[in-house]
């Protein structure tokens, strides 16, 4: 436990939500909260493609959001740092291409492993050299490339809903410029709802449904262990925990707790294996979200992410009518509010990969990312990371700093002396 990084303490959490509090990280809180509850439609979409049984996607998307959300009230909370938890969507892309293959037990039993390793990670201390093998201008890169897309679906809407895209996008700017103590992102979603609600979109088919996780038995077998834990590992300790730390110290954050980060997650992890959960890990988007300046003072952001746990959990049980709410509005409306709500991170993002060293790692680790590219099975993030690394070794492998320079020798010209 030595390698743990030591927080605050949650013996006073209760009170110090209660006192920094505010209409900022509230409004964050609620809107990375919101995105989490949207991303659930990825799950579904994965599952149903792989051909997963309807009922057991419910489940695992519920187990996802009640899981992460009780991780995700604790953990910001004992290091008061915008630390939301969430899942990892590349895993969660793995898990149901593995499942028709090994069966779901199996599956949960490599999870399981995955998440062993995790926490033995964080408690050795090896994030410190994990972090330096994979450089944070390559860190940021990969997150600027996974980022790229929310801004690119922001502006989207340009083409195809020009009055509530143009309407939504220009109250966020005219709020934040002339409404100062009105967070907006709050005035830009009015908008959009004021929009819909003129439009009269047609929220009949909205249906209500209440479902809980269910306990499951994890079994153990060497190939759901090679194919599918082994890369699941790789994810949370690699790519995962290096990209919300990226987050993070991009928004001026210097002490962050990659251990800790990578234990709790790891542990989480073994925890949902029980569940059918494919892992638990700190949430990248939705850390930029509570990190950024649109959250309020630095030193309050954590409230954010206690914000963003609670909304899981709370919308946990009733996802199925989350689900049917969120595909009865139209598409624009996420994707304007996600993409206002990252533009500063994607900035910050896109300075630390190319404002210095491993420039073209970062650049790599960033097309890679940006272009969504699966090898083996596996998604573009990790690959950007690998890839990104490996461009660095080639092409900057001094900009690593594995070898001490040492002061030029003072040679003498060859030849006779004049005297």
């Amino acid at each position: 436990m030595k390698h743990i990084e030591k927080g605050v303490s949650l013996r006073h959490a209760p009170r110090d939500f209660v006192r920094d509090l505010n209409v900022d990280n509230l409004s964050a809180g609620l809107v990375a909260g919101i995105f989490g509850l949207s991303a659930g439609i990825i799950h579904i979409s994965a599952g149903t493609a792989a051909g997963l049984d309807s009922h057991f996607i419910m489940i695992w998307v519920v187990s996802y959001l009640l899981i992460n959300g009780l991780f995700g009230l604790f953990l910001p909370a004992y290091y008061r740092l915008p630390l939301p938890m969430a899942n990892s969507i590349p895993g969660a892309l793995l898990f149901a291409a593995i499942i028709p293959v090994v069966g779901i037990e199996a599956a949960l039993g490599a999870t399981l492993i995955a998440g062993f390793i995790s926490l033995v990670a964080g408690l050795a201390g090896v994030m410190g050299i994990v972090m330096r093998l994979i450089p944070m201008p390559i860190v940021m890169g990969m997150v600027g490339g996974i980022l790229l897309k929310f801004g690119l679906n922001m502006v989207a809407p340009l083409e195809n809903a020009l009055v509530p895209a143009t309407m939504m996008i220009l109250v966020f700017f005219l709020s934040a410029r002339f409404l100062r103590r009105i967070p907006p992102l709050i005035v830009a979603m009015l908008a959009g709802i004021t929009y819909m609600i003129y439009s009269g979109v047609d929220f009949s088919g909205v249906e209500f449904s209440v479902a809980f996780p269910e306990f499951i038995v994890p079994t153990f077998t060497l190939e759901a262990f090679l194919s599918y834990g082994l890369p699941l590992a790789l994810i949370l300790v690699g790519m995962e925990t290096p990209a919300g730390v990226g987050l993070v110290k991009g928004m001026g954050y210097k002490d962050v707790p990659a251990n800790g980060i990578t234990s709790v997650g790891g542990f989480a992890t073994m925890i949902s294996a029980f569940f059918n959960l494919h892992s638990t890990c700190i949430a990248a988007p939705a850390t930029g979200i509570c990190a950024s300046p649109e959250a309020g003072k630095p030193e309050k952001r954590w409230v954010a992410a206690v914000i963003t746990g609670a909304v899981f959990m709370l919308g946990a049980p009733f996802y199925g009518y989350v689900v049917s709410l969120i595909q009865a509005m139209p598409g624009y409306f996420m994707a304007i509010i996600a993409g206002l709500a990252l533009m500063r991170v994607i900035a910050s993002a896109m300075r630390m990969a190319f404002a210095g060293k491993h420039e073209m790692g970062g650049l790599f680790a960033f097309l890679i990312a940006a272009s969504g590219v699966q090898i083996l099975g596996i998604g573009a993030s990790f690959w950007a990371l690998i890839l990104g690394v490996c461009v660095s070794l080639i092409f900057e492998i001094r900009d690593f700093g594995f070898t001490t320079a040492r002061p030029p020798v003072s040679r003498r010209p060859l030849g006779r002396s004049t005297g």
